[in-house]
């Protein structure tokens, strides 16, 4: 696939590359020059990733994950240097390169996949060019790297690749950039991959097709990986084995299997407990958190690195930093630097002293509150129409739904569904076409926030996925809430900042941070300043978008329970947008599934998990990754893109691309909606006991 290396680059040992390892690490240090000291941000890490082998590395934000990948590379920023250790790529020697050795390296034995496809592409050139410049890096002529270029893109199953290759970026989604990204970083057939987040932001059936590609891949070219994610779940389906860092130790390693199914560190343990994995409801159990921070970089030099944070830990700990441990285990050795490694495991859990969640009778409360008609929020026949260069576009067509006191009510969907459109509807920052109707409290509310009164204004908040773009960074912690606080007539000196000292306690931010700029913060606790400001004025409903997408399991995991807290205290409704389907699932009471800007099922959360449910929740299940491979059977591909708005299909709007569609039927009648008890209505031609018969023999095979 390859041509020979520009005369320019120095030769590459393909011999001594082919016998090595893909990465070979050995006791690296790394420190990063912050205010005129060194300060170790990797200390003494070694792992090796087999030639065709996949290999995690997980942890959460600010453990080093990125800092090894820039390692490797070689593309530390200017204050980060290699302090001690090796890298070896392939078997060549990464600190000793000198700079045409590097660049030929880069060019034909490593490659980066980076979070971003859209920030990883220039906007102002064609996909052919960026993706023929990579063939070119590795020696290819100008008419060798069109034709290979056209080749990676039907090798990465993007349709219409002639199409494709004469875009802009701009013009293509997500999952498309991702798959570009993908074809521009396997033009050298790299012995290794790096992969950082490749599939964060990407929505559940687009993240397991990128997944899915790059296994085919991994297969059919025997490029090995490192995966670096907070997902668990996708490193899980994804690797063979994986490392586990903490404030830039590796704590733990083994076999994917061994380590997610008996792990022997505290840390890791930790993680998994935190995961709203399946089954799992806010109704029945807490999510466990981890208490604490990271430890600044450097700033533990004695004992174990994870003791201020572990509930196991002792005097000894504290004093002596644990060595490797190796033990067998069922596919491996396993390590972990645990002084009581055999008892991670006993871990107590951190939520004994906290509330428990709603009981039974709590739940029958109420749901008989719903049934009598205590709802605070009705939307009927609301749709919204965009015209787009003369175009009518419909983004939510006919959409129907209510929201009863202390609900919340989870909208899923891959992107484009309309679910963050309905949410601006419900917030009046659109307004719907005629004929809609929205109401708060049995009351019409004004289509327009800008002629809503305060009450109904204060009644309906949001909480966005990005803190950052929501906060202003030169304000104060204190400064950013008064502010929400200010607008309500009732409070003023004293009581505001009573109401001020409540808000931070009800979301757990402590006083510390009060005169602090957001721009200081983690990216939960940012989380936690943006909540308090939604609550501010007593809202009756928060629509959460996205909240949790872009934060560690352990932070997830405390701003789910406080979302949870928040709402038994103060009989709060949310309406919550997440692309993480195990997020949905813990957190809401029903489910709403939009495709197309169409409502496709709508029921209680138990019930559209687990069936009958419409087929394109089906496929949306079986695309969710699980730490266990077999939790949802084999997964559902989607044939083709999603349709255009502008153009949606007649019949069913899902029948282009349904693996169950019975023909014309679906072709050309729009199916009603079918009853299937308590609450739970699915839009679909097939029977009931037919979708019911399926989708069992679907999960049994």
């Amino acid at each position: 696939m390859n041509g020979p290396p520009p005369a320019s680059f120095p030769a590459f040992d393909v011999s001594k590359s082919e016998r090595a390892d893909a990465l070979t690490v050995v006791g690296l240090t790394v420190t990063y020059r912050i205010r005129g000291r060194d300060r170790e941000v990797l200390h003494d890490i070694s792992l090796r990733v087999r030639r065709g082998e996949a290999y995690g590395l997980v942890g959460e934000s600010g453990c080093g994950k990125s800092t090894m990948a820039m390692a490797t590379l070689r593309y530390l920023p200017r204050n980060g240097k290699v302090k001690a250790g090796k890298i070896l790529i392939a078997g060549q020697d990464v600190q000793a390169l000198d700079a045409d050795a590097l660049r030929n390296l880069r060019a034909t034995a490593i490659s980066m996949v980076y979070q971003d496809p859209g920030r990883a592409l220039n906007p102002s050139m064609t996909i052919a060019r960026q993706v023929a410049e990579a063939f070119e890096a590795a020696g290819a002529t100008r008419n060798e790297a069109l034709t290979r270029t056209l080749e990676m893109l039907k090798r990465v199953r993007i349709a219409a690749p002639e199409r494709v290759m004469d875009s802009y970026p701009h013009q293509l989604s997500g999952g498309m950039q991702q798959r570009v990204v993908i074809a521009m970083a396997l033009a050298s057939n790299p012995a290794l991959l790096i992969l950082d987040e490749p599939t964060t932001g990407l929505d559940a059936t687009v993240e397991a097709e990128v997944l899915d590609l790059v296994a085919q891949l991994r297969k059919e070219l025997g490029t090995a990986v490192l995966f670096i994610s907070h997902n668990l779940a996708v490193i899980g389906r994804m690797c063979e084995r994986v490392g586990v860092l903490y404030a830039g130790k590796l704590v733990e390693e083994g076999a994917t299997q061994d380590v997610f199914a008996r792990p022997r560190h505290p840390y890791t343990v930790g993680l998994l407990r935190c995961l709203p994995t399946s089954g799992r409801s806010k109704t029945l159990e807490r999510l466990d958190t981890i208490a604490g921070q990271l430890p600044a970089p450097g700033s533990v030099t004695q004992g174990c690195i994870y003791a201020e944070r572990c509930r196991l830990a002792d005097d000894r700990c504290r004093r002596e930093a644990p060595p490797p441990h190796r033990v067998a285990a069922a596919h491996g050795d396993q390590m972990s630097r645990c002084h009581y490694h055999e008892r991670a495991l006993e871990l107590p859990r951190a939520n004994a002293d906290v509330p428990a969640p709603r009981t039974h009778a709590d739940k029958a409360v109420q749901a008989q509150a719903a049934s009598s008609g205590a709802l605070v929020l009705r939307a009927e026949r609301v749709s919204k129409t965009f015209h787009v260069s003369g175009v009518a576009v419909k983004a939510v067509d006919d959409v129907s739904l209510d929201l009863a006191t202390g609900e919340t009510l989870g909208l899923v969907g891959e992107s484009g569904s309309g679910k963050t459109t309905l949410a601006k509807l419900m917030l009046g920052l659109l307004a719907p076409d005629a004929g809609s109707v929205l109401e708060l409290d049995g009351t019409p509310l004004p289509a327009r926030v800008t002629r809503r009164n305060d009450e109904q204004v204060k009644s309906l908040q949001i909480v966005f996925q990005n803190p950052d773009s929501a906060l202003n960074r030169s304000h104060s912690v204190k400064r950013l809430i008064g502010r929400a606080l200010s607008r309500l007539a009732a409070l003023r000196g004293a009581a505001q900042d009573e109401r001020l000292a409540a808000l931070t306690a009800a979301v757990r931010l402590p006083d510390r941070y009060l005169g602090a700029r957001t721009r200081q913060l983690s990216g939960g606790l940012k989380q936690r300043v943006a909540i308090a400001r939604a609550f501010a004025g007593e809202p009756r409903v928060v629509v959460c978008d996205e909240p949790t997408s872009a934060l560690d399991v352990s932070v997830q995991a405390s701003i789910l329970n406080l979302l949870a807290d928040l709402q038994r205290e103060r009989g709060v409704s949310y309406v919550f947008i997440s692309h993480d389907l195990h997020v949905v699932r813990y957190l809401s009471d029903r489910i709403a599934v939009l495709y197309l800007g169409r409502l496709l099922e709508i029921g209680p959360a138990a019930a559209v998990f687990d069936g009958p449910h419409h087929p394109y929740t089906e496929a949306l299940l079986s695309s969710a990754p699980a730490l266990d491979a077999t939790a949802h059977g084999e997964r559902i591909r989607l044939s083709g893109e999603v349709p255009s708005p502008a153009a949606p299909p007649s019949g069913c709007v899902f029948h282009t691309r349904c693996p169950r569609k019975l023909g014309a039927l679906c072709e050309q009648q729009d199916p009603p909606f079918v009853d299937a008890g308590d609450g739970h209505r699915i839009r679909c031609h097939i029977p009931l006991h037919d979708l019911r018969a399926l989708q069992g023999a679907a999960r049994d095979a």
